[in-house]
């Protein structure tokens, strides 16, 4: 089985090098592509040199885009590449370890019987440690606020730690993923569950970043709030 995990980068170098050897040491059957929107700090120029090195240089891909073109454009870059290579999963997961690579096992273990695995913080409590208080809420009724209008029985809708079947993938027209930011995640899952594949939940602890920024501003959760909207009038009118 090939497994290649998608981390889409920017403004990355502080965590890349130490996430990349994380990752791969988890299971010899993970290759990672780090997708870099020409990150101001290089970070692409990390990943090249860690290509280049020989114990990873089988392992490690790069597609480097000239801009800052979003998160949603970025994953589906991803898909279209493990499509064309032949990969039999993919797992999405951040740069900064706010998900951690040792829980890539269990999302991996689960997908032998399930067509998408996501990594949720919500499933058990709320396990996610370092977010100020009005964050946590945020994105708790986030998922509430999904739930209600989308009617999707997953408890952790917008969570971005995941694994995915490339076969299912391959039933998802990706020239018409709508969202860019990330709302992707919300649109991923519905798409999924509206063609009826089997999805579990496992409970993960989310971190906050070790370092750097946070991507998240206001345009991405206006983003959010209108096109769970859009998804569901789409799925009422058969155009996903």
């Amino acid at each position: 089985m090939k497994y290649l995990v998608i981390i889409p980068t920017y403004n990355e170098s502080e965590n890349i090098k130490q996430i990349i050897f994380d990752v791969l040491k988890q299971n010899e059957n993970l290759e990672m592509l780090i997708i870099d929107d020409n990150s101001p700090d290089n970070t692409y120029k990390i990943v090249e040199e860690i290509i280049n090195n020989t114990e990873t240089q089988n392992r490690v891909n790069l597609i480097k885009r000239h801009e800052k073109l979003g998160l949603g454009s970025a994953y589906v870059t991803g898909f279209k590449y493990a499509i064309e290579n032949n990969y039999d999963y993919v797992l999405q997961m951040d740069a900064d370890f706010s998900h951690d690579p040792a829980d890539i096992p269990f999302l991996i273990e689960e997908i032998q019987n399930y067509h998408l695995v996501i990594g949720s913080r919500y499933i058990i409590g709320l396990n996610v440690v370092n977010w100020p208080l009005s964050r946590l809420i945020l994105s708790y009724f986030a998922s509430k606020y999904v739930q209600f209008i989308t009617w999707m029985p997953i408890k952790d809708p917008t969570g971005g730690f995941k694994c995915i079947r490339v076969s299912t993938l391959k039933s998802i027209n990706l020239e018409k993923i709508l969202s860019d930011g990330y709302s992707f995640q919300i649109e991923i899952n519905y798409r999924i569950w509206l063609k009826k594949f089997k999805i579990k939940e496992i409970p993960i602890v989310f971190t906050d970043r070790r370092v750097g920024q946070s991507k998240m501003s206001k345009k991405i959760v206006r983003e959010a709030i209108w096109m769970v909207w859009k998804l569901r009038l789409y799925s009422l009118f058969n155009k996903l």
